[in-house]
């Protein structure tokens, strides 16, 4: 039955083709970001369930300090 209905398809082999592009791309480019991203920001993201008190931006830490 499902033969018959994607036969109906225009085009339907491309399809697959157009999924693993994007998949291609999108792994790709997740790759680049992992080692491109700021190693500071993944030790704030790794951390930020163990701790206690809510985020606080670099603004509230430097205003803090000034007082």
């Amino acid at each position: 039955m499902y033969k018959n209905v994607l036969q109906s398809i225009d085009n339907v082999a491309i399809w697959p083709v157009i999924s693993l592009t994007i998949f291609f791309l999108f792994f790709i480019v997740m790759l680049w970001w992992v080692f491109k991203a700021d190693k500071n920001f993944i030790r704030e993201m790794k951390n930020m369930p163990l701790n206690d008190s809510p985020a606080e931006t670099t603004e509230s830490k430097t205003s803090m300090t000034s007082l």
